[in-house]
């Protein structure tokens, strides 16, 4: 869908809102010591609407420079960088390039997930990025450049025993109930229940 000019102005001033919402959050003693959370993991979502995507990637590197000068350090998880990293350490992007031209799309898309197979390869290398960081939060983006050969709720479950030490909060294009996750408001990616939607949580 295509946006009028106001409803844009209109989009940009609740994105503003959104992001002051979350810096008041996220700064806060309460959220960075993870209390009030019942026992629960501290994994919160952000959603956004996909046409706004420019907006809220420029919006995320203010809120990290913003936080991080009030001493809150941040790990940016970017899930489609981490991919080329890991891509490019197996043989370059090029090698993907030839498989793509030459094979069809299953035999790629199959080819492309056992290249960052998700337990052996993506968890390993996200778990080595958080061992070497001293972030006190974790942001995972990149999640709509990722699909489908990496599904939000497969990378949300399987952080589950390695994030589990800082609040963790992923910027997720698409439509959260608090159970199931709906990727650019279209695809139902599955369900997931254990994270906290954080345009609710209250300071």
């Amino acid at each position: 869908m295509t946006l009028t000019s106001t409803m844009r102005q209109r989009a940009i001033m609740h994105i503003k809102q959104k992001f002051d919402h979350l810096f008041d959050v996220i700064s806060s003693p309460g959220f960075l010591n993870k209390e009030a959370l019942g026992g629960e993991i501290p994994f919160f979502i952000s959603t956004y609407k996909i046409e706004m995507g420019l907006e809220i990637d420029k919006a995320i590197k203010g809120l990290i420079n913003k936080l991080e000068t009030q001493g809150v350090s941040i790990l940016v998880l970017n899930l489609y960088d981490i991919t080329c990293e890991i891509l490019e350490s197996k043989g370059g992007m090029d090698r993907m390039f030839r498989i793509e031209k030459t094979k069809s799309k299953a035999k790629f898309l199959r080819a492309l997930q056992s290249s960052i197979n998700i337990h052996q390869i993506l968890m390993p290398w996200i778990a080595k990025m958080i061992e070497d960081s001293d972030a006190k939060v974790y942001f995972i983006t990149g999640v709509g450049m990722v699909y489908p050969f990496i599904r939000s709720h497969n990378v949300l479950n399987n952080l589950q025993n390695i994030a589990k030490d800082c609040p963790t909060l992923m910027f997720f294009p698409g439509e959260y109930d608090g159970h199931s996750l709906k990727l650019f408001s279209l695809l139902k990616d599955d369900n997931y229940y254990r994270a906290f939607n954080i345009e609710k949580v209250k300071i």
